[in-house]
């Protein structure tokens, strides 16, 4: 079933998810709708940035604007970042084994942020904002760590876990949107998708 597309009345629109990401993908087809898939090519480096937010709202309308800039025809882009957040030190996505060991210890028995910008464009219209997720993890052994290094699931996730996988017996807590945490938070998203011009 077509249950967004036609929910939101996007029949016969050119539409594109700006991401790769499994997830995303996942969740939106999940709902019913209907897009391509053209990946941006931004970068996503969180070192000029003092502020968090500012700084996955940007890289989301940075993705928007790139698949823009190449596909202006498009009836409306979806683009979305997602960081994890701890004391103020943003963590993407780990480079390798030792930045990801490193992110685990770091947020093992204590609360950090998921931080999900998302970015509608249409041809009239453009919507940024984002959503907020309190994750609270239990404390994390060393073979715990190691095993789910080995598992390969952290290379691709913002923070180096994804709450849908292995790593869902590390989350005690979360306060906020479950679906933020996974990369996408769906109810924000369908809110603005509804009101868009």
């Amino acid at each position: 079933m077509k249950f967004l597309t036609e929910l939101c009345h996007l029949e016969g629109k050119k539409i594109i998810l700006a991401s790769q990401s499994p997830r995303r993908i996942e969740m939106l087809h999940s709902l019913g709708l209907e897009f391509e898939i053209f990946p941006a090519q931004v970068d996503e480096d969180p070192a000029a940035y003092q502020d968090e937010i500012e700084f996955a709202r940007l890289i989301a309308k940075s993705k928007a604007d790139w698949v823009h800039d190449k596909r202006p025809e498009t009836d409306l882009i979806i683009a979305a970042d997602t960081i994890v957040v701890k004391d103020g030190n943003i963590f993407g996505k780990p480079r390798g084994h030792t930045e990801a060991r490193t992110m685990l210890q770091a947020l093992g028995g204590a609360i950090h942020q998921v931080i999900t910008a998302i970015c509608l464009r249409s041809e009239k219209e453009e919507i940024i904002d984002h959503e907020v997720t309190d994750v609270t993890f239990a404390p994390l052994s060393p073979e715990e760590i190691e095993l789910y290094l080995a598992s390969g699931e952290p290379f691709d996730k913002a923070g180096a876990y994804g709450i849908q996988g292995p790593a869902a017996v590390f989350v005690k807590k979360i306060d906020g949107c479950y679906f933020n945490v996974m990369g996408f938070p769906l109810a924000r998203f369908y809110r603005h998708l509804k009101s868009l011009r």
